[in-house]
């Protein structure tokens, strides 16, 4: 991983072009399963090897992307691990030791949940054996391609990192829409797998070079990580009932520096590319230098399908606060009985009345919170749009949701408890999730916004040993009702203008306690509203079907 983020540094990392169509040439027949036909013949495999070397590739991708135990079975082929140990060594004896060797891992002919019925726990499976068996072969890196299922990649990313360390590359496929399959776009793609710990991500295969370059131009701004572009070589035609990519490799390699320009760090090619693409690319941006990704992270969050981008001067950011059972009786007798036909209705009203994020809590008597809270999660993935709050006490039933949410989420939330922050910073860390700070420990609530600003300051130097950054995290400033103390409405407003102009972080309050017990509760929350934005609040967890208050927003 230091010798490619060293090359990274230095130029542009060259990968290797299309293996599939260069079989074919050698007399590999349709229908045959690429992976078994390679290893019977070995010496055509050699070939494409070699000829991707010596057009200065810096890798060569193992022939097992479709390696993985649902596509092998079509074949009767059920030793996934052999299989793949071997072809990843037959790489290696391809090549020189100047040229990596990554693991192709492609995508296994099935939607996962909650996309489709692959199990997502199964997907992870699936793709640990395939990883398990390309370690065994000696493989430098891992290369994850053709996407076309945010989940799936994800799952296939969380598997490699939890069997290996090794730098991991990530590319999605898009259509001419500029959407996957299931509605991703690349901004959204790039949010959700550099924030899971991808190392390098980007797309392949898609379009033709034209195209793609609107995929980078569109993640660039926002990547912490290396870009990657491996296009065709040109749009595909039907001719004679075969598939022809017609863009020689002039043409092809002369949209190299176009590349470039836009933020791409790696480059190769996919479907129709030749070592002779290869070579040309190379000799097209020789000496070219890379834009070197600067940002260390990024305040945004992102579902499937959408990314909320966090920028200063932004609007306010409204939480909706509604899918929550506390105080709705007919929304605790639904969770407990399994149904869901609510929860759909109080996200759809939310979404429609202006909410930018659906917090999430289903906590209540009677309901296993860690199983039903990730059923609620998936439902919601399909359901919404929005990026989502994971909002619990529990920490299992945290680390479940953020398992299997498609996206980017904020933890609701991680307070000053030692116990609280030992069981949820790796977790938080692990899944790339942005977090609120609850600035209060194992003593209670501090009254006072000294004590506030020391739990908080506490709570974030932890979190900076997990990898976190100010743009990682939310601060809440705790909303008490003034039923019970005057004062604290003027201590929060105190948190929060410190956040937010002394800490310089993005701050967050739940408004409707501040009214609790009073009456015209709706106007109180309109004017305290207004007076935490005066402050410099960015955040409020609030009713959005309640006008009085959108207004003030």
């Amino acid at each position: 991983m230091r010798d490619i983020n060293s090359i990274l540094k230095k130029r542009v990392f060259i990968l290797d072009g299309a293996t599939g169509t260069e079989l074919q040439k050698r007399g590999m027949p349709q229908g045959m399963c690429p992976e078994v036909w390679c290893l019977k013949n070995p010496e055509i495999l050699r070939e494409v090897y070699e000829g991707y070397q010596s057009a200065g590739s810096d890798l060569v991708s193992t022939c097992t992307f479709g390696a993985n135990r649902g596509k092998l079975k079509q074949y009767g082929n059920y030793n996934v691990r052999k299989i793949n140990k071997q072809l990843a060594g037959l790489a290696k004896s391809a090549v020189n030791k100047k040229t990596l060797i990554a693991g192709d891992i492609g995508p296994t002919g099935k939607f996962v949940e909650p996309f489709g019925p692959l199990k997502f726990e199964d997907a992870v499976k699936i793709f640990k054996e395939q990883a398990q068996g390309l370690l065994d072969g000696g493989v430098d890196l891992f290369i994850i391609e053709t996407m076309m299922d945010i989940q799936e990649a994800r799952a296939a990313l969380i598997a490699v990192k939890e069997v290996s360390d090794k730098f991991t590359i990530v590319t999605m496929t898009y259509e001419q829409n500029g959407r996957t399959l299931n509605g991703t776009d690349p901004l959204t793609a790039l949010i959700t797998l550099q924030s899971l710990g991808v190392d390098a991500v980007g797309c392949n295969c898609s379009t033709g070079p034209v195209r793609m370059l609107d995929f980078i131009n569109e993640m660039k701004p926002y990547a912490k990580v290396p870009l990657v572009a491996k296009p065709n070589s040109g749009i595909p035609k039907l001719i004679k009932d075969k598939t022809i990519f017609s863009m020689k490799a002039k043409e092809f390699a002369s949209f190299g520096k176009k590349f470039v320009s836009k933020g791409v760090n790696m480059i190769g090619g996919c479907c129709g590319t030749t070592p002779e693409h290869i070579k040309e690319l190379k000799r097209n941006i020789y000496n070219v230098k890379p834009l070197v990704p600067s940002l260390k992270s990024i305040s945004a969050l992102s579902s499937a399908r959408e990314t909320l981008i966090m920028k200063e001067n932004s609007p306010l950011i409204i939480v909706g606060e509604n899918i929550n059972p506390t105080g709705k009786k007919d929304l605790k007798k639904e969770l407990r009985e399994g149904k869901t036909s609510l929860v759909r209705q109080l996200c759809k009203k939310q979404e429609n009345k202006g909410a930018n994020l659906l917090d999430v809590n289903v906590g209540t008597e009677g309901v296993n919170e860690r199983d039903t809270l990730g059923e609620i999660i998936k439902l919601l993935s399909v359901s919404t749009g929005l990026p989502l709050v994971i909002d619990s006490s529990d920490s299992a039933a945290i680390e479940n949701a953020l398992r299997v949410y498609p996206g980017r989420a904020l933890v609701n939330s991680v307070s000053g408890e030692k116990n609280k922050m030992k069981k949820l910073l790796p977790v938080a860390a692990k899944y790339g999730a942005m977090i609120i700070i609850l600035p209060l420990d194992d003593t209670g609530i501090p009254e006072k916004f000294e004590r506030r600003k020391n739990i908080a300051t506490r709570v974030f130097e932890e979190a900076k040993r997990f990898g976190f950054y100010k743009e990682d995290v939310v601060i809440d400033g705790i909303v008490m009702p003034v039923s019970s103390n005057p004062d604290s409405a003027l201590e929060t407003i105190r948190t929060i203008e410190w956040i937010s102009r002394g800490f310089r972080c993005r701050s967050v309050m739940g408004l409707s306690n501040i009214s609790f017990g009073m009456p015209g509760r709706v106007w109180m929350n309109a004017a305290y509203l207004g007076m935490a934005q005066a402050a410099g609040l960015t955040m409020v967890v609030a009713n959005p079907l309640r006008e009085e208050v959108m207004r003030v927003t």
